[in-house]
């Protein structure tokens, strides 16, 4: 690819595979956005709405790890975009690592602020006089990220250590969980209860309150592209990050539908459960008793904080490869590596402050952080859509080892649709009346993002920054490796 090695290759097969597992994250992301699904669709919605959506996904991710074959580095998404336009290349990989940086960075505040919610949900189921404040949950943040930023900057077999606890983690989590609900409660829902539709959205159109729902699997399957990010650590990176990428799909997607329906069938008295502050838990206090709730609650904390961790590896390799190419400012400092870790030291607690900033408006208020981290999934998935769609337009595209063959245009082309259809739904409102509290930032979030980048880019950016950076030859390069 063009780069001197500075990176150890100590991710595996199932190392790879294990961090974006980890940041996708089914319990994470269901226990966070279950209680939007139950009023946007209810059951039918959140059962089928997760089957579609994961195969929508799968070709997002088909697409994905087909270039993530031909171009193994940890650039990833904006390094692909480069390589893979025909004009403007510079541009159009300056954009795309751009939006991968802001939605990797609102990913990762959005799931630490989302770890220290739960904590101080247990903290209230344990010591009913605890009272959960705004300032708290900033300050549980900030700890969650000092903790994770240490763990990244240690070693890289530690991370991959942590990563592969993670998927077991999540898995034994996951039958722990769905074991209890299906076999402790006498009282389950009908399974005709899987077609029942509720709309308390506000909004009169149903179709319209279905589609929002499908957000909520949207939500959840962010990140996959953590296993390009760590290409460069990755043995036999060809093979081994595209299947990262396409088991991590398929087995969130199937995990997830058997956690989605033992939630689902374990809901009592749905008004109650929706209107709720966290429903997730409130069907494992009234299925289980407080006692098991607060048991399986520490499993939901731990899984968030695995993905936290992994969210911010995979933020790290890109800061790393971004400033590699001279594309962020203090470049020379952001991609150089400890030569005691073998780790990007200075690019970890970058990756650590830059989340930080986002949730300190949560200080003040829940809203403020709300619009920052909005920008996260819809950020992420443009990042993700635009190599797509430049492979897209290329007749001479020349696939790596693992490729989709003679399907590789009409994957890429189902892939582009739905990333600009789910898109457009996070841009939608999402609740009616729309009110500051309720208004959907996400749009204004990325117009800021793209306004910023745009003004740097004709200001400086262009003169200075033509897209990924070659060192020279196989040979020179190959002499310029540091391991």
């Amino acid at each position: 690819m063009g780069y001197p090695r500075k990176l150890t290759r100590r991710f595996r097969a199932f190392d790879n595979f294990a961090i974006s597992f980890t940041i996708i994250n089914i319990i994470s992301g269901i226990f966070s956005s279950f209680g939007f699904g139950m009023g946007a669709g209810g059951p039918r919605v959140l059962v089928f709405g997760w089957i579609f959506v994961s195969v929508m996904v799968l070709f997002v991710g088909a697409s994905m790890a087909e270039i993530a074959s031909a171009y193994p580095t940890s650039g990833a998404l904006y390094f692909s975009a480069g390589k893979l336009a025909k004009r403007h290349r510079g541009a159009w990989s300056w954009y795309t690592g751009w939006l991968n940086f802001v939605g990797q960075v609102g990913g990762t505040a959005a799931t630490g602020y989302a770890a220290a919610t739960f904590i101080q949900a247990y903290m209230s189921l344990q010591w009913p006089s605890y009272e959960a404040t705004g300032q708290r949950t900033v300050l549980i943040t900030a700890a969650i990220l000092l903790l994770q930023a240490l763990a990244n900057t240690y070693t890289v077999h530690l991370v991959a250590v942590l990563n592969r606890i993670s998927v077991w983690w999540l898995l034994i989590g996951l039958v722990v969980i769905v074991t209890s609900l299906a076999a402790v409660p006498t009282h389950h829902q009908p399974a005709s209860f899987a077609t029942h539709f509720v709309n308390n959205t506000g909004f009169t159109n149903s179709f319209y309150a279905a589609m929002l729902g499908l957000l909520v699997t949207s939500w959840t399957f962010t990140g996959f592209d953590g296993s390009f990010h760590m290409s460069e650590e990755t043995v036999r990176a060809t093979v081994n990050a595209p299947k990262g990428i396409m088991r991590a799909i398929g087995y969130s997607a199937l995990a997830g539908l058997v956690l989605m329906l033992a939630l689902v069938y374990a809901i009592r008295d749905y008004g109650r459960t929706a209107n709720a502050s966290a429903p997730p838990v409130r069907i494992l206090i009234d299925a289980l008793g407080t006692g098991t709730a607060k048991l399986l609650l520490l499993i939901v904390i731990g899984a968030m904080l695995f993905c936290g961790l992994a969210n911010m590896t995979s933020n790290t390799r890109q800061i790393f490869a971004f400033s590699r190419d001279g594309a962020m400012p203090g470049s020379r400092w952001w991609h150089s590596v400890s030569p005691r870790t073998r780790t990007p030291v200075n690019a970890v607690w970058l990756a650590a402050a830059c989340p930080l900033l986002l949730v300190l408006p949560g200080w003040w208020s829940h809203t403020a952080f709300t619009a920052v981290v909005s920008v996260n999934v819809v950020g992420l998935f443009l990042a993700y859509g635009v190599p797509i769609l430049l492979r897209l337009g290329l007749d001479d595209f020349k696939p790596g080892p693992w490729n989709l063959g003679r399907y590789g245009k009409l994957v890429a082309g189902i892939a582009v649709t739905w990333i600009v259809i789910s898109n457009v739904l996070f841009m939608l409102p999402q609740a009616s009346p729309v009110t500051p509290t309720s208004f959907n930032y996400a749009p204004i979030a990325l117009g800021v993002v793209l306004v910023i980048a745009t003004v740097w880019w004709f200001a400086t950016a262009r003169r200075r920054f033509q897209g990924p950076v070659s060192y020279g030859r196989p040979d020179e390069v190959a002499a310029m490796d540091l391991i």
